[in-house]
């Protein structure tokens, strides 16, 4: 065992592979040959990593969690429990498609909510948030919350992971949980004003202040329109004032909806 990291007796690493200092290997995850993995990451019980993929520095994969050949993760990214990589887009068990894997990247600080699916081919763009049960079948743009079937944006997020509200004067988004400022820099196109992009969080904002629920976020004024815009190729934009009429929600069906929760 090498001491630089920690694998459990149960786990397998085919050799030759790449394993970053720090890093938790925990029960009968298997790691294909030729795999990088960078430092502190934390693969949970029953991953497995297929041979010739990257991944970064601080990612962190949860359980029951495969990471097929094409797939890229960049440094910070999460996997939730049981979420779903794809590496073909018309599989058939009796047609051998091992020359046709398309990429699925996955950019810094992304986070993929348990039990979504990615399907293959498709970019998670930095800071993104795929919410929980999202199927993913389009690019991501950074910093954007998306969700649904097929998931499509409702929301900014900040690096943190809280919403952005709506922007100031300046056009400016500040997150409610750092305090770090954001803008639309051109349609679809959100830039931090605060950090690089690709540098690492300052260490003492690495650490969570408050719940997720106890930040309340500034709604666009009433009868506002958001302006945001997505090229064809980019998950579509389906906030309630983006969709057509006939997919709105009459206050009677969200009245009713509201029954369903559990």
């Amino acid at each position: 065992m090498n001491p630089a990291y920690y694998i459990h007796p149960t786990a397998i690493a085919d050799q030759p592979c790449a394993i970053g200092a720090g890093s938790k290997i925990w029960h009968f995850v298997h790691i294909g040959e030729n795999t990088v993995i960078g430092r502190a990451c934390i693969l949970g019980q029953n991953v497995m990593i297929a041979p010739g993929v990257h991944i970064g520095s601080n990612v962190k994969i949860q359980n029951n969690v495969s990471v097929y050949t094409g797939c890229i993760l960049e440094d910070d990214v999460f996997c939730g429990p049981s979420m779903v990589f794809t590496n073909v887009t018309n599989p058939r068990s009796h047609v051998v498609r091992r020359n046709e894997y398309r990429q699925t990247l996955v950019k810094r600080g992304a986070s993929l909510g348990a039990n979504c699916t990615v399907v293959c081919g498709t970019t998670i763009g930095r800071y993104a948030l795929v919410a929980a049960g999202s199927v993913v079948t389009k690019d991501v743009p950074d910093y954007a919350l998306v969700m649904g079937n097929p998931a499509c944006r409702t929301a900014w997020m900040s690096r943190h992971g809280q919403k952005l509200g709506a922007p100031d004067a300046q056009g400016i988004l500040v997150c409610p949980e750092s305090g770090l400022r954001y803008r639309e820099v051109s349609p679809g196109v959100v830039r931090c004003l605060d950090l690089d992009e690709e540098a690492p969080l300052p260490p003492e904002m690495t650490k969570s202040t408050k719940p997720y629920r106890s930040f309340s976020v500034s709604s666009a004024p009433a009868g506002a329109q958001s302006t945001s815009t997505y090229p064809p190729s980019a998950t579509k934009d389906c906030r309630p004032d983006k969709l057509s009429p006939s997919k709105r929600m009459t206050k009677d069906e969200m009245t009713n909806n509201e029954g369903l929760r559990t």
